[in-house]
C-alpha cells in the first residue's frame, strides 16, 4: 500500500483516486497530527515533500483533541469513502501523539468508516494501555516499528494489545529476527505488515520476507520515495518493478538489488565504517 504525507484536508479523495489510478488499493495517512504533539514536545515541523504534497501545519499542539479537531480528522476518512467508496483500504498513523483517553475518542470515531487499521496511535511503552484501547473499539489496532525484537512484540501479542504486528525489518533485528517476530504472532493468528521509510534496501529485504510468511497481510511503500523521481532510485540500480500495486520480485542474487557504485561519491553522503571498537562495548 501507499503510505502518503499529509492530513489531506481538502484533498483526500483526490489522492485516493491517483492511487487506484496505479493499482494502489490502500493508502495510510495521519489526519489527527496537525491537533497532537508528542510526549517529548511540539510536533516536528517538516518539511515540504513534493510528491507527497504536504507540509507542517499551524495550529494547537496538546493531548486535548477538541471536537472540531476531531471531527475535521475524520472527514479526511469520510471524504476518501466518499471519492472511491470501499475500493481503498484506509489506515490511520497516529505517530504517538496521543494519551488513552483521547486514542479511544478516535479510533470510536472512526469505527463507522470500516478503517484498515489504526497504528501506533500512543507511545508503545505501556502494553497495558494497548489493551484498554483495544477493549475499547472494534477498530484493528497496530503496533508498530519503534517495537523491537521478539521480546518486545511477546507481550503485545498474548495479552493481546495489538490486531496487527508491524515491524520494521532493520530497527528491530534484520531479517532472522524479523521472522521470529512474525512466527511469534503466526502462533496467535495475528496478521503481520512490515514497515518501510527506512530506504530501497529494507524495502526489497522486506518483501522477500513477506513472501516467505504465512501470515503476511500487506506491505508498506511510501510512493512518494520509489515513483518516478523518489529518492530510491537515486540509490538503487535498479527501480522497483510495481505492478498493480504489487512489488514484483525474480530470482536475481541475494535481495535483487544492489546500491549504485557512485553513491558514496555524492556530496551528501556520509559513510561510516564500524570497527571492532565501535563493537566492543556491546560484547
Amino acid at each position: 500500500y501507499a503510505d502518503d504525507w499529509g492530513w489531506l484536508e481538502g484533498r483526500a479523495g483526490e489522492l485516493a483516486q491517483s492511487l487506484l489510478q496505479q493499482g494502489i488499493k490502500a493508502m495510510k495517512v495521519w489526519p489527527f497530527d496537525q491537533f497532537g504533539a508528542t510526549l517529548a514536545g511540539p510536533m516536528h515541523p517538516r518539511a515540504k515533500v513534493r510528491i507527497w504534497g504536504g507540509e507542517s501545519a499551524a495550529g494547537p499542539l496538546s493531548h486535548v483533541l477538541s471536537n472540531d479537531e476531531l471531527k475535521r480528522g475524520v472527514q479526511v476518512v469520510a471524504d476518501i469513502r466518499a471519492a472511491v467508496g470501499d475500493q481503498m483500504s484506509i489506515a490511520i498513523e497516529g505517530h504517538a501523539r496521543w494519551d488513552l483517553p483521547t486514542a479511544i475518542r478516535i479510533a470510536r470515531a472512526l469505527e463507522p468508516y470500516d478503517i484498515l487499521w489504526l497504528e501506533e496511535i500512543m507511545p508503545p511503552d505501556n502494553v497495558e494501555a494497548f489493551v484498554r484501547l483495544k477493549a475499547a473499539t472494534t477498530v484493528p489496532i497496530c503496533q508498530s516499528e519503534r517495537v523491537f525484537t521478539r521480546f518486545g512484540f511477546r507481550q503485545l501479542v498474548e495479552r493481546p494489545a495489538a490486531d496487527i504486528i508491524m515491524p520494521d525489518v532493520a530497527w528491530g533485528g534484520g531479517i532472522t529476527e524479523t521472522r521470529k517476530v512474525c512466527n511469534q504472532a503466526d502462533t496467535y493468528y495475528l496478521p503481520v505488515t512490515l514497515h518501510d521509510t527506512v530506504g530501497p534496501v529494507m524495502l526489497w529485504a522486506s518483501a522477500h520476507l513477506m513472501l516467505h510468511l504465512p501470515n503476511a497481510m500487506i506491505m508498506e511503500g511510501v510512493r512518494g520515495y520509489w515513483a518516478e523521481g523518489g529518492w530510491y532510485n537515486d540509490v538503487v540500480t535498479r527501480p522497483l518493478n510495481i505492478v498493480d500495486g504489487h512489488l514484483m520480485l525474480d530470482d536475481s542474487p541475494g535481495l535483487g538489488i544492489a546500491l549504485r557504485p557512485e553513491l558514496v561519491q555524492r556530496a551528501d553522503a556520509r559513510v561510516r565504517t564500524t570497527t571492532a571498537q565501535d563493537l566492543a562495548p556491546w560484547q
